[in-house]
């Protein structure tokens, strides 16, 4: 598929450079603003979860607190210390409109207890900033990865 995609930049261009005195728009990034009426950006089911909204949820103090809170919260399992463990744990929440975390999921967990721990720290996180959408707090998925890694 990579090659089919370069093999068509290739192509378009050859053909840009054959004919110079034209402007192939193709090859030109254009990104089209959406206007506030469309469809994509109205305001949805007041029930619905969304991906991506006009502005994200956002952790208290942002990504360094965090990062500064998981690690302060999250305590190596025994396990995982015993079997020398590392590794990330893919989790999944919504962030809903009055900022609280609710459906946390492990999405690719490492096991050995580190699973677990991760939700146990995810459940018990303080309310986040909620989502907006057309100047409206929805509710929001929001993907984290949490690392465990050992120090020596």
């Amino acid at each position: 598929m990579r090659l089919a995609f370069t093999l068509g930049l290739l192509i378009t261009g050859f053909s840009a450079m054959a004919q110079p005195d034209t402007i192939d728009t193709r090859l030109v990034p254009y990104i089209d603003e959406p206007a506030m009426d469309d469809a994509r950006w109205q305001v949805p089911d007041s029930n619905a979860v969304l991906i991506v909204v006009e502005e994200m949820p956002a952790f208290p103090g942002g990504m360094p607190a965090l990062s500064a809170y998981m690690s302060e919260h999250l305590k190596y399992p025994k396990e995982a210390l015993k079997m020398r463990v590392e590794g990330r744990v893919f989790m999944q929440f919504v962030v809903e409109k009055d900022g609280s975390v609710s459906n946390a999921e492990v999405i690719r967990g490492i096991g050995y207890g580190c699973d677990e721990e991760a939700l146990r720290v995810l459940r018990a996180m303080p309310a986040w900033k909620p989502g907006q959408q057309g100047g409206m707090p929805v509710r929001v998925r929001y993907s984290l990865p949490i690392r465990f890694k050992l120090t020596d």
